[in-house]
């Protein structure tokens, strides 16, 4: 959709009935603006998506009309201290960009033949599920792995992000430092079609934001990660490198809001050891973590990829049975326990009848 003129139906904007209003029921077919080289006091994909639900007579209007009603409507419903952290935020971005600049611009612009291997290139163009399966393997239920990045792309962005005395010494997330454009392509274009076969029934087929972060583990950085959840539908987690020991990811089930604190199972527990380039995409709500780096320095790369549908519908689903490693425990518990009772009322009657 093209931007119009500052005048465009400013009447609808200046209403102050209608300023804090939008549609139960989102315009599916409506094509959204693009806000994501702006700057936002909110992530751009949120305008994009609430643009759908906007009255009609503010589907026309510029842009920047779009942004001030939907603003004021976000503004209304952000706690207080929610804003000053976000306002602070907005600082520190700020000024990392005004101080930090880019050494590598070509990080900054997706170029799939520099930043994948073939066999992934070319699975994602054939599109289908036959594809991804040939260069995918899932060496435990419901975890991914796969070649992914080419060696000079993983030491392009080590070096861009990885300098002296630039950053804090546990990585840092990489919207702030401009390649916010460049993540969601990479989620858009390459981890969705993946997602859409894999984790189709947990969001994977609507995935809409993402939040991307470098982490670092080695001497005088964080030596390992505790065990927790993702605040992600669909996680995907690149081994950037460099040289290292230790550092296996560990994984222990499947778990809802409700259950997340719970034991594990013998089932549930599995390990894996990463390397450089190779990426590991499984559900937000696999419980997770990372043992102690014992030398050496790695870096990972790791994107959380969200579907606003799939939480919205969560919203109003009590049953997690079908991914929630004790929601289905408790079920088939559940069922066992009807079959039993069953089973041994139709033998009662049966030694009635014969009596």
């Amino acid at each position: 959709m093209s931007l119009r003129s500052e005048s465009t139906d400013r009447r609808s904007v200046a209403s102050p009935a209608s300023r804090l209003r939008l549609r139960v029921n989102p315009i599916t077919d409506h094509v959204s603006e693009s806000y994501d080289q702006l700057e936002l006091d909110f992530t751009p994909s949120i305008f994009s998506s609430l643009e759908k639900h906007l009255p009609t007579n503010m589907l026309n209007a510029s842009r920047e009309d779009k942004l001030k009603y939907l603003t004021t409507i976000l503004l209304d419903y952000l706690p207080p201290a929610a804003r000053i952290r976000d306002q602070k935020h907005r600082e520190y971005k700020r000024a990392i960009l005004s101080n930090y600049q880019p050494l590598n611009k070509e990080l900054y612009a997706m170029n799939p033949a520099a930043f994948f291997v073939p066999a992934f290139l070319k699975a994602i163009s054939d599109n289908n599920e036959n594809s991804f399966r040939s260069i995918v393997s899932e060496p435990f239920p419901g975890i991914f792995t796969f070649d992914m990045l080419q060696p000079h792309f993983c030491e392009l962005l080590l070096s861009e992000i990885i300098r002296p005395n630039t950053l804090n010494k546990y990585g840092a997330v990489l919207d702030d430092f401009g390649l916010q454009a460049m993540l969601a392509k990479l989620m858009e274009n390459f981890i969705s079609p993946l997602s859409k076969v894999f984790f189709a029934e947990l969001g994977g087929s609507t995935l809409d934001s993402h939040h991307g972060f470098i982490v670092e583990y080695g001497k005088d950085r964080d030596i390992d990660l505790g065990f927790h959840v993702d605040d992600a539908e669909v996680t995907l987690n690149v081994c950037l490198g460099k040289q290292f020991c230790g550092g296996e990811l560990f994984f222990r089930g499947m778990r809802c809001d409700k259950h997340v604190h719970t034991e594990s199972i013998p089932e549930e527990i599995f390990d894996y050891s990463h390397f450089t380039g190779q990426a590991v995409l499984h559900h937000g709500r696999h419980r997770h973590g990372a043992r102690a780096t014992t030398s050496g320095h790695r870096v990972n790369l790791v994107l959380w990829c969200r579907s606003s549908a799939f939480r919205e519908l969560k919203r109003y689903k009590s049953d997690f049975s079908s991914w929630c490693g004790l929601c289905t425990r408790q079920k088939k518990e559940q069922q066992r326990k009807k079959i039993d009772t069953t089973s041994l009322d139709l033998f009662s009657r049966e030694g009635e009848a014969t009596a």
